[in-house]
């Protein structure tokens, strides 16, 4: 879960960042709900950069192995 007081877009950018380490599907499904948390609380204009990069992580959680 992501800590209250974060800089969320540092957050994402550190996220984007290491997405390729992201190998499991809990580690994939754990990021993907916390950038679904973070969504109701972004500012309506990184909407946008946030839903990317929840489609990236549903892609990557529906080719992941168990």
């Amino acid at each position: 879960m992501i800590p209250q007081g974060i800089d969320s877009i540092a957050w994402m950018q550190q996220l984007a960042g290491r997405l390729d380490q992201l190998r499991t599907r809990a580690e994939i499904g754990s990021a993907l709900d916390d950038v679904e948390y973070l969504l109701d609380a972004l500012d309506p204009e990184l909407q946008d950069a946030a839903y990317q990069l929840v489609e990236v992580l549903r892609n990557r959680l529906e080719q992941a192995g168990e």
